[in-house]
C-alpha cells in the first residue's frame, strides 16, 4: 500500500478546537522532558547521558506535532534526535561554568561575561545538532543509510580540522592556549595552579556546519535548516540562563545565610538546578521552533521512494560492535578505544547509520541502546562499596530494564509492519523511558523520599517527579488519538 504522509494528504498532526492550548501544552511538555532529561544527565554525564534528554524531548515533540505520521518514520526521527543530542557531550564545560562562579572569580565581571559567552557557544552547538537531526527525520525527504554514512564521515573528517583551527595551539606546560579559550586559564588567575582542559567546540562547529550545509542548503531541507538554528538559540539561551541561577547564588552567598533562604540553601544542589533549567529552556525553545516550522513537517513513507536498506546482518553486526565499544568506553580503561570512540560524531556514527538504514533498528536505538550505559552506571553507583555486584543488583538495575526495553522494541518492530500503525504508538516507549530513567535516577539519588529528612537531592527528585507526571500525561493523550485512515 502506498502512503504519502504529508499535510496536503492525511494530516500528520491532529487538528483540535484549541490550537493555542495545544501549543502551550507542547511547549510545557517539551520543557518537562528537557528539564528532567538534562537534570538526570547530570548524574550520568558525557554523550550517553545527554541522550536521556534527547530521547525524552524527541519522543514528546514527535507525539505532539505529528502523531499520525507512520510509526517507523516517527521512530526514526526520534532516534536521530536522540543520538545527535549526545554529540555535545564531548565538549568540556566545567571550567567554563567555573569562570562565572568560582570563589576566586566572584566579582570579576569580565570573567562572568566570558564564561557566559562560552556557555552560550557550547550550549548552542550542543542543541543545534538535536535540531538538525530531528529536522532531518521529520522532513519531507527520506535520508537513507548511504547518505547518512557519507554526511557523518564528512562531519567526522572535519571535526579534527575544526579543533586545529579554533582550539589550537594547546600546550599548558608552556602556558600556551588558543586565542578563543573558554575554560579557566592564567589570564583570569595568573598565580593559580591550573590544569587547563582541551576544548573541542571548534570541531563541533565544523561538523555542524557540514551537516547543516548539506541537508539545509544542498538538499534544501528547510525543516532541518531552520530547526538547527532554533536548536542553537535554544542551547545558547538555556545554558547561560541555567548557570545564572548558580552564579547568582555564588555571588550573593550572604543573602542565603539567614532566614528562609538559609533553609532552602541547605537542600539545594545548585549545579543540578543549573542543568535542569538548561534542559527545560532548550526543550521549550526547540518546541516553539518546531511549531513555527510545522508546515515543513512531512514524513514520506512511500515504497518506491525508500532508499536501499542496510542488510539486516550488516546492521546487526554494526550494532554489536557499537555495544561493545560503548561498554569499553564507559566501564573499562582502554586508551586506544577512548581516544577514538569518545568523540560525539564518532560515537553516533553507527547508531545513526543503522537507524537510517533499516525497518527495525530505530526502536532498538531509542530503547535498549540508549538505556544500556545508563543502567550500567546505575549498577556501578548502587554497588560502589561492594567488590562484586550481587545477582539481585544486576537483575534490578540492568537485566530487567534492558529485557523490558528489548521486549518493547521487538513489539514495536512487529507493529510497524502494519501500514496503519502511527506515531501515537510511541506513547508506550515514552511512558517506559520516562519511568525507567526516573526510577534509575531516583535510586542513584539514594531514594530521597519527601517524607524523610530532606537532602540536596530531594528538591530535584520532586521536580523530576512532576516532570515525569507531565510526560505520562503526554503519553496518555497521544494513545487516545484515533487511528488515522490511510490514504
Amino acid at each position: 500500500m502506498t502512503r504519502l504522509m504529508r499535510t496536503t494528504d492525511r494530516p500528520l498532526h491532529t487538528e483540535t478546537d484549541s490550537p493555542m492550548r495545544d501549543a502551550i501544552f507542547t511547549v510545557l511538555a517539551a520543557a518537562a522532558a528537557g528539564g528532567m532529561g538534562w537534570g538526570i544527565r547530570g548524574q550520568y554525564g558525557h554523550e550517553t547521558g545527554a541522550m536521556i534528554a534527547g530521547v525524552l524531548v524527541s519522543l514528546v515533540l514527535v507525539l505532539r506535532v505529528c502523531p499520525q505520521a507512520p510509526l517507523l518514520a516517527a521512530a526514526r526521527a526520534a532516534a536521530l534526535g536522540t543520538v545527535a543530542t549526545g554529540f555535545g557531550g564531548s565538549m568540556t564545560y566545567g571550567q567554563t561554568v567555573g569562570l562565572t562562579h568560582d570563589a576566586p572569580l566572584v566579582g570579576n565581571w569580565d570573567a562572568l561575561r566570558w564564561g557566559m559567552l562560552g556557555l552560550a557557544l557550547k550550549g548552542g552547538l550542543w542543541i543545534a545538532f538535536t535540531g538538525l537531526f530531528l529536522g532531518v527525520g521529520l522532513g519531507r525527504r527520506r535520508v537513507g543509510w548511504r547518505e547518512m554514512a557519507a554526511v557523518m564521515l564528512a562531519m567526522i573528517a572535519l571535526y579534527p580540522l575544526g579543533i586545529w583551527l579554533f582550539n589550537r595551539p594547546f600546550d599548558p606546560a608552556q602556558r600556551v592556549l588558543p586565542p578563543l579559550y573558554f575554560s579557566d586559564d592564567w589570564y583570569w588567575e595568573p598565580d593559580a595552579a591550573l590544569k587547563p582542559r582541551p576544548e573541542v567546540w571548534g570541531g563541533m562547529l565544523a561538523a555542524l556546519a557540514a551537516g547543516w550545509a548539506w541537508w539545509g542548503w544542498v538538499r534544501g531541507d528547510r525543516l532541518a535548516r531552520n530547526l538547527a538554528v532554533w536548536g542553537f538559540v535554544a542551547g545558547a539561551v538555556g545554558f547561560p540562563l541555567g548557570q545564572s541561577l548558580q552564579a547568582y547564588h555564588a555571588w550573593n552567598r550572604a543573602a542565603f545565610a539567614a532566614g528562609p533562604w538559609a533553609a532552602l540553601d541547605s537542600v539545594m544542589n545548585w549545579w543540578n538546578w543549573m542543568e535542569t533549567t538548561f534542559g527545560a529552556t532548550f526543550g521549550a525553545i526547540l518546541a516553539v521552533g518546531l511549531l513555527v516550522n510545522r508546515r515543513h513537517v512531512g514524513i514520506v513513507d512511500e515504497p518506491e521512494q525508500r532508499p536501499a536498506e542496510l542488510p539486516p546482518a550488516v546492521a546487526a553486526a554494526l550494532l554489536l560492535v557499537h555495544v561493545w565499544l560503548v561498554i569499553v568506553c564507559e566501564f573499562a580503561d582502554v586508551p586506544v578505544v577512548d581516544a577514538i570512540y569518545n568523540h560525539g560524531p564518532v560515537l553516533g556514527f553507527i547508531p545513526l547509520v543503522v537507524a537510517a538504514g533499516g525497518r527495525q533498528w530505530p526502536f532498538l536505538v531509542i530503547l535498549p541502546l540508549t538505556l544500556l550505559p545508563i543502567a550500567g552506571k546505575t549498577l556501578r553507583a548502587m554497588t560502589a562499596s561492594e567488590p562484586v555486584a550481587a545477582l539481585l543488583d544486576w537483575a534490578v538495575w540492568v537485566i530487567v530494564p534492558l529485557a523490558l526495553a528489548t521486549w518493547l522494541a521487538t513489539g514495536l518492530m512487529r507493529l510497524a509492519r502494519d501500514p496503519r500503525a502511527t506515531a501515537r504508538h510511541l506513547a508506550a516507549p515514552l511512558s517506559f523511558v520516562t519511568l525507567v530513567y526516573w526510577g534509575l535516577n531516583f535510586a542513584f539519588f539514594k531514594f530521597p523520599w519527601p517524607w524523610q529528612t530532606w537532602t540536596a537531592r530531594t528538591p530535584n527528585a520532586l521536580c523530576f517527579t512532576l516532570c515525569a507526571a507531565v510526560l505520562l500525561a503526554v503519553a496518555v493523550v497521544a494513545a487516545r488519538i484515533p487511528r488515522g485512515t490511510p490514504t
